[in-house]
C-alpha cells in the first residue's frame, strides 16, 4: 500500500488535507530491532509502518507482555504519549527491518487544530488502537488458551511465520510451553479428522 492508501484506509481526507498531512510524513527505513518507542521515554512522533512488522509490549519484571502485533498499513504511536504527551506505557519494536514514515507528534497536533478532517483522522485512528485494545483485554479474560490460538490461526496465520513462539504466547497470554501443548493438540485434532 502507498502512504495516501494507508491513510484513506483509516478514514478517507480531501486531497488538501490529505497534502498537509503527506507534508510532514518523513519516509524511514530502520533495521529489525529497533525501538520506535520505549517504556520510558517521551515520544515525538507517530509512525506509518509501510513495509515490515512491529511487536507492542510492556516489560514487567522478569518478563516482556505482548499486547499485540502491527504489520503493513498500521500506525505506530505511544498512546500515552500521543494523548498526554506523557513518557510511555509500552515499548515498540521492529521485528523485521521496515519501511515507515515519521509523522512529528507538535505538528501532527498543531494540524489537528487547524484541520477538521485531520482532526477526524486522528480521532478514527486512535478509536481503533482502543477497539483493538478492548478486544484484546476480552480474549484474555474470556476465552481460552486454545480459542485464542484458533483465533490467531483464522485472523493472522502468516504471524506464526513472522514472529517467535515466545512473543505469540506472550500475545495470547499464555506461556510457551502451554502454546506447544495447544498446537499439539489441534495438530492431533487435525491428524485425527484426515484419517
Amino acid at each position: 500500500m502507498t502512504l495516501p492508501e494507508i491513510l484513506h484506509a483509516i478514514y478517507p481526507l480531501p486531497p488538501a488535507s490529505l497534502d498537509q498531512l503527506l507534508a510532514l510524513a518523513e519516509p524511514v527505513d530502520l533495521p529489525k530491532r529497533t525501538c520506535l518507542f520505549r517504556d520510558d521515554t517521551l515520544a515525538h512522533h507517530v509512525y506509518v509502518l509501510q513495509r515490515g512488522l512491529a511487536r507492542v509490549y510492556a516489560r514487567r519484571a522478569d518478563r516482556e507482555v505482548t499486547f499485540w502485533f502491527s504489520e503493513e498499513g498500521a500506525i505506530l504511536a505511544s498512546i500515552r504519549g500521543y494523548t498526554e504527551q506523557a513518557v510511555s506505557y509500552e515499548t515498540i519494536e521492529l521485528l523485521e527491518d521496515s519501511h515507515l514514515f515519521r509523522l512529528p507528534m507538535q505538528a501532527l497536533h498543531e494540524l489537528y487544530r487547524t484541520d477538521v478532517h485531520v482532526a477526524n483522522w486522528g480521532r478514527v485512528m486512535v478509536e481503533r488502537v482502543w477497539q483493538h485494545t478492548e478486544q484484546q483485554l476480552l480474549a484474555r479474560q474470556f476465552r481460552t488458551a486454545e480459542e485464542r490460538y484458533a483465533d490467531l490461526l483464522a485472523q493472522q496465520p502468516h504471524l506464526l511465520q513472522r514472529v517467535a513462539l515466545g512473543h505469540l504466547a506472550s500475545y495470547l497470554g499464555i506461556t510457551q510451553v502451554t502454546l506447544s501443548r495447544v498446537r499439539a493438540k489441534l495438530n492431533r485434532g487435525r491428524a485425527s479428522r484426515q484419517a
